[in-house]
């Protein structure tokens, strides 16, 4: 029961779209648990089943391609929702998940899913809101990276992907993640961290003046 008050929490504006006690009753008896150690594919690929899928703890990173060809789509945090668009559409994920922490995950298969929006509207409506409020996202960052430089785009991430001050990713990530080769982004990161903006760890990366990389990003 208290992964269901949290998983409502995650999805949709609560504020405007309440959720009943039977509702919570019917999330929590839809959820299973399951713990992805660092390093293993938590799903995606041809073999994975449709569904649903939400970061209780650890990160996620979305990975599509092989070879110097992969790109990062994205890393997903506490609280992330992944699968819930293609388990409705009743395609397949297009990318495979690899934990990049020990990773909890809470997990909705596609009948329980589709049966928990059919049975209850409250849940379908915030789950509606969640999935506009998620496109609407991806779409603004996509037109705001347009016509960018590296340098911008770079700076950009770093802040978006960082916790507080910090941001734990390797550089090759980093650079899947921006579509680009590791050399390019390791010479705009040295860069940045000449100018005193970041400094530079083995895997992390640490924030150090956040107002100018702000700046360096163009974020008003």
């Amino acid at each position: 029961m208290q992964h269901a008050a949290w998983v409502a929490r995650c999805v949709g504006r609560g504020e405007s779209v309440p959720l009943a006690p039977e509702d919570i009753t019917a999330l929590a008896s839809s959820l299973q648990r399951r713990f992805v150690p660092r390093g293993s594919v938590a799903f995606g690929g041809r073999s994975s089943r449709p569904g649903v899928w939400i970061v209780r703890s650890g990160r996620l990173e979305l990975v599509s391609g092989r070879g110097a060809d992969q790109v990062v789509v994205q890393i997903l945090h506490t609280g992330d929702v992944d699968g819930d668009i293609q388990a409705l559409l009743g395609v397949r994920v297009p990318y495979t998940a690899r934990a990049l922490d020990d990773t909890e995950l809470l997990h909705f298969d596609r009948d329980d899913f589709e049966q928990l929006l059919s049975q209850h509207p409250q849940i379908a409506r915030r789950w509606l809101s969640s999935v506009a409020g998620r496109l609407t996202a991806s779409q603004a960052r996509i037109l705001e990276l347009l016509g960018k430089s590296l340098h911008q785009q770079t700076a950009r991430l770093l802040l978006e992907e960082a916790d507080g001050d910090s941001l734990v990713l390797p550089q090759r990530t980093l650079a899947a993640m921006l579509g680009v080769q590791r050399p390019s982004i390791n010479k705009v990161l040295k860069e940045l961290e000449r100018e005193g903006l970041i400094a530079l760890h083995y895997s992390a990366i640490d924030i150090l003046d956040r107002g100018a990389l702000r700046r360096r990003a163009d974020i008003g």
